[in-house]
């Protein structure tokens, strides 16, 4: 962990206990127990994967450590808190008729007793600096009650009227379709009822709270000392009523200049896959951006093989077109050739599905079961299972794809096979990590 430069720390430091104080205060239920970032990070490279005009915009983002140093193993999760448009946080202080300059403290009514760390750790925030951290009002959709508590403070009598009915049992539909199927934002909501004068109070406690968002790393500490990798899909998509709508957190890194120097706070947490042994055989299955912790377990796969014996690698990627959103296309193929873990003479094998390059459309698990015998060999050999990537219906089907593979390969009856998958995942050797 090295030193580093006086005015950066002591900045990083400020910004470290404004982030902190802020989530400490905020009545939302984040998704895990420390508010304090791990460290902050600084994006060096932003580089599109995917074809321009493909309809897909998938990045590879590289970030170094800007403060400590924090030791990762493959298959962790990071977690980034995405800055707001300061546009957007802007308009909401001043639809709010909000001080943006104020301090505030915001404490729970049922706190009987302040804890008196607490209390000092919560110091008063700026209330601007309050809505960027912990308030989403640019991205997130209101729930129901918020519109039932914007009727008390609707002045104009058809605001009121049409915010009652929205609330109410009858307007539940007609709701749903204005704001989720819109997927409209708290600001968006508070300009259309522009008589609405809501209390800050009942703005901190219904504003959903802004969120990090997680991905997979994509890279190894062993051959990337000081630097994290994601691999992320920048999300758009267009409402029923030709809205272009963005994921935050995608959008904010994807607009992100490394030159800019940007510190991004983040968390570091242990996901779904856990880091394998050298020794373990490993049958790896990741379409789409669920490539992205395998490339990390072949990085890591790769160093270790030059200096210890390492277990084949079997990997089954699949994407739509070999032209547009082959991912990382040459570290695979590098990796499948010349002795590298991915390749043949190794014991291992890279397979890839083009799914919209033929007209019969060819997914990760037709891939499988051309390789059923090699797939039920490496399984004898007791090779651990992981699985990652969209959790639509990937997961089930290549879990039933790994059921077929073992009924036909023992000749045993469906049900025998279920069987021996079941206790493979009770014996910590099939994992999933799936996202939405």
């Amino acid at each position: 962990m090295g030193k580093l430069d006086s005015p950066l720390t002591s900045d990083l430091k400020c910004t470290e206990i404004q982030i902190e104080r802020a989530r400490l205060m905020s009545p939302g239920k984040f998704s895990h127990g420390k508010k304090k970032p791990d460290c902050f990070l600084k994006m060096i490279k932003n580089q599109c994967l995917s074809k321009v005009g493909s309809g897909k915009d998938v990045r590879h983002f590289e970030f170094e450590f800007v403060s400590s140093v924090i030791e990762y193993e493959v298959g962790d999760v990071l977690e980034v808190l995405p800055s707001q448009s300061s546009a957007a946080v802007n308009a909401f202080i001043q639809r709010c008729n909000l001080d943006p300059e104020s301090f505030i403290t915001v404490s729970p009514r049922n706190r009987r007793k302040q804890d008196p760390i607490l209390a000092a750790e919560m110091g008063p925030v700026k209330l601007k600096t309050f809505i960027e951290l912990t308030m989403d009002i640019s991205s997130a959709s209101p729930r129901r009650y918020f519109f039932e508590v914007m009727s008390y403070y609707a002045t104009a009598p058809h605001e009121k009227e049409r915010l009652q009915y929205f609330a109410s049992p009858e307007g539940r539909d007609d709701l749903y379709q204005y704001n989720q199927k819109e997927r409209r934002s708290v600001l968006e909501v508070l300009e259309d009822f522009p008589s609405v004068k809501m209390p800050f109070d009942w703005l901190v406690q219904l504003v959903p709270p802004l969120k990090t968002r997680s991905f997979s790393i994509s890279s190894s500490a062993l051959a990337h000392p000081n630097q994290v990798h994601l691999t992320v899909n920048v999300v758009s998509w267009m409402t029923p009523y030709k809205r272009k709508r963005s994921g935050l957190c995608s959008s904010w890194l994807a607009g992100l200049d490394p030159e800019q120097c940007v510190h991004v706070p983040v968390w570091f947490h242990k996901g779904s896959l856990p880091a394998p042994a050298p020794s373990l055989p490993l049958i790896l299955v990741g379409p789409g951006t669920g490539c992205a912790p395998f490339r990390g377990f072949v990085e890591e796969r790769s160093i270790e093989n030059t200096s210890m014996a390492t277990a084949p690698v079997l990997f089954f990627f699949g994407c739509r077109n070999e032209d547009n959103d082959f991912l990382y296309r040459d570290f695979w193929l590098s990796h499948s050739e010349n002795h590298g873990v991915l390749s043949e003479e190794k014991g291992g094998g890279f397979y890839v599905a083009f799914s919209r390059d033929q007209p019969r459309k060819v997914y990760v698990q037709h891939k499988m079961l051309e390789q059923s015998e090699k797939i039920w060999n490496l399984l004898r050999e007791g090779a651990a299972v992981y699985v990652a990537g969209s959790s639509t219906k990937m997961p089930a089907d290549v879990w039933s794809t790994f059921e077929e593979i073992i009924s036909k390969e023992t000749q045993l009856p469906r049900e025998s096979a279920v069987r021996w998958l079941r206790a493979l995942e009770k014996a910590g050797k099939y994992h999933v990590e799936a996202w939405s």
